[in-house]
């Protein structure tokens, strides 16, 4: 019998009116096999597993009292990841050993509890500091992969001024350009090749989506990449890249604190 909680609504969370005291940052991973819930509905779950952990939430001021629980940046549909973002602010201090212990028996399906920081209560919204994804896309060992004409397909695409492409927006198809949300993509060094690319989140420009980075690279190759899955490996706020502008090559990946 599955024992993890049930979703429940920002409006049915107990509000308290104690003040704030500390801003826990939780880095948790998804499988790919975890259940496809619409964000509002992950919203939900993850604040049915935090009540259910007994961690005592705080709620934002104001004539509508919300939950003060923050995501980076929304994950793609059935996409498996390794480092998401939540804030989580809290009425007491808890060590991290507690929230650890407390959490991860009511974790939402499919998730799991990879670190914790304890961050600055005072800091700004987690939502709006999101400036990057890198993200693992793994190919179809089963299918041979030309390792220099995709690693001369990635540099063609970083060199490049301009990349068009077109996506859809409700019921019409947009074009854009791609090239400015992509800051790295290049093929790793493994066997079989995958390749790891790094986006960036931009409020006006929008998202660098994996799976146009790589219809980018089979436009140049023409033909089709055999990708076998995707990974958004982690986030990255705009104060763990090179500099505030957003690089448009990335060298090595910052890595996210762990306590």
């Amino acid at each position: 019998m599955d024992d993890r909680p049930a979703t429940v609504s920002e409006e049915a969370a107990p509000q308290t009116n104690e003040p704030p005291r500390q801003r826990w940052r939780l880095v948790v991973g998804r499988a790919p096999d975890a259940p496809a819930l619409a964000q509002r509905e992950l919203n939900e779950a993850w604040l049915a597993s935090i009540l259910a952990a007994g961690l005592p939430l705080a709620h934002s001021d104001g004539t509508s009292p919300k939950p003060r629980i923050s995501f980076g940046a929304p994950l793609p549909s059935g996409m498996a990841a390794d480092g998401e973002l939540i804030d989580v602010v809290l009425t007491e201090r808890w060590p991290a050993w507690r929230v650890r212990e407390s959490l991860e028996p009511v974790l939402p399906d499919g998730w799991r509890l990879v670190g914790l920081e304890d961050v600055w209560l005072g800091g700004p919204p987690l939502a709006g500091r999101v400036a990057a994804g890198d993200y693992r896309i793994e190919l179809d060992p089963a299918i041979a992969i030309d390792r220099a004409a995709l690693a001369r397909a990635c540099a063609t695409l970083l060199s490049s001024r301009h990349v068009p492409r077109q996506r859809t927006k409700g019921d019409r198809v947009v074009d854009y350009d791609l090239r400015p949300l992509v800051l790295d993509v290049r093929v790793a060094d493994d066997d079989p090749p995958r390749l790891i690319a790094r986006t960036r989140f931009h409020p006006e420009l929008g998202t660098g989506r994996p799976e146009e980075v790589v219809g980018a690279l089979e436009t140049t190759l023409g033909g089709p990449l055999p990708v076998a899955g995707m990974v958004r490996e982690r986030l990255l706020l705009v104060d763990e890249l090179e500099d505030g502008d957003l690089p448009q090559a990335a060298t090595a990946p910052a890595r996210v604190g762990r306590k």
